[in-house]
């Protein structure tokens, strides 16, 4: 982060800090001397330790010196500044309401309606409930994210699709594929949940697992050698398959030379193999069962989103692969799937993505599914189709940034394949 950026970022944290003490002021005015001074300190020191934590972020690596105090205090920030956004948008609310009542004053010189107005002397005064109902709103997401971070990272679940093709070949009927998805093995902060992901995947004794991409956040290292032994636990009669995922080609760090970052892309390469997993890299196999053939196709990183990545080649992926009645793709980001595969690669049967993570918050309950990132991606969680393909999206088992998760919990898929 440069120089004129912190700027930026300071100068935009402390004005909503002194927008939002304008409420706390007003809400605590009848307090007594020491509770308010208290509040006070409270309010201020949350600000401190924001500037804090970004300055010492922007010249040590603070996951180095304790992961989980660089982990939750993030999101500790992230959820106290969400919660200040709500507080801001009721208090705009309430100070156009005020400027309205100003101008009407200001033109209108009869005494009853300026009495009606309840204006004092020149100045109009700040509406108690617009504060008070800014400061409700605000300690829904505040709260529920200090609740997800305690309850939510590690409850997996197992969730089962069932889908029916009318070609697929006999012998794949019934095919049980486990998926998961965005393990993000830096964001852990121990090995027992990891331990848990493997336990539930053996579980559900899958013929074939695949692995959709985002082992890590963004450096090999984060795979431990424990966490290592614990995922070459995950087999299957017809074996692991996996991708990589934006966060796997340390994008978003700095490197001291690209040689380095090409290092950290062999070693990750490396990793799979230890692990036992087949990783795709543009690249197809054949899957055979009973004398049947599917084409398993793995693509690199491809997205629409400007921000991420297009490292995939479906042009180099399928080059040169045998005509079979199947084919399953593994694409990380969903957004390849309605921009590149269902225009231009109609034989695409089924596609399996990850990435979203079900943005970690949102509801879903039976007949209603929602979270602010589908404002972002169209498939952002659970199967789609378009015609006669379809898409599955795992909201992942890890958790990148925030380190919890509201109403979207980390998911172990199990997809059935059946003949129509």
């Amino acid at each position: 982060m440069t120089i004129i950026s912190r700027i930026i970022l300071f100068s935009v944290l402390l004005l909503i800090d002194i927008y939002v003490f304008q409420a706390v002021k007003l809400l605590s005015r009848n307090l007594g001397d020491t509770p308010r001074t208290i509040i006070y300190w409270g309010f201020w020191s949350i600000t401190a330790f924001t500037f804090l934590i970004i300055l010492l972020n922007s010249f040590i690596d603070l996951h180095k010196i304790s992961r989980p105090f660089a982990v939750y205090s993030v999101a500790f920030i992230i959820a106290a500044y969400l919660a200040k956004v709500f507080i801001v948008l009721f208090l705009l609310i309430d100070d156009l309401i005020r400027l309205i009542r100003w101008v009407v004053s200001f033109f209108q010189k009869k005494r009853e309606v300026s009495e009606a107005l309840q204006i004092k002397g020149n100045r109009i005064s700040r509406i108690e409930f617009f504060s008070q109902l800014g400061f409700i709103v605000g300690s829904i997401p505040f709260l529920s994210m200090v609740y997800g971070m305690i309850r939510g990272p590690y409850r997996f679940e197992v969730r089962t699709q069932k889908i029916k093709f009318p070609n697929l070949p006999s012998s794949f009927d019934g095919l049980k594929i486990v998926q998961i998805s965005d393990i993000h093995s830096g964001s852990f902060m121990s090995a027992q949940p990891m331990k848990d992901i493997v336990n539930l995947v053996m579980k559900q004794k899958a013929d074939i697992v695949f692995f959709t991409g985002d082992l890590v956040n963004n450096r090999n290292s984060e795979m431990i050698d424990e966490f290592k032994s614990i995922l070459k636990q995950i087999t299957a009669p017809m074996g692991v398959y996996s991708i990589f995922g934006n966060h796997d080609y340390g994008d978003y760090v700095e490197w001291d030379s690209p040689d380095e970052k090409l290092a950290n892309r062999n070693s990750l390469i490396q990793t799979h193999k230890e692990l036992g997993w087949k990783l795709l890299l543009n690249e197809h196999a054949i899957l055979d069962k009973g004398g049947d053939k599917i084409g398993l196709i793995g693509v690199e990183n491809w997205s629409s989103i400007m921000r991420h990545n297009k490292h995939g080649d479906m042009v180099k992926a399928t080059s040169n692969l045998p005509e079979v009645p199947f084919k399953i793709l593994l694409s990380h980001d969903p957004s390849h799937w309605h921009s590149e595969v269902t225009p231009k690669y109609k034989d695409i049967d089924l596609t399996l993505s990850g990435h979203t993570h079900g943005m970690q918050w949102g509801i879903e309950i039976p007949g209603f599914h929602w979270s602010p990132v589908q404002y972002v991606y169209k498939e952002w969680a659970g199967l789609y189709q378009k015609e006669s393909q379809y898409i599955y999206v795992n909201r992942g088992v890890g958790f990148l940034g925030y380190p919890g998760r509201v109403g979207i919990m980390p998911e172990v898929t199990v997809i059935e394949l059946g003949k129509a």
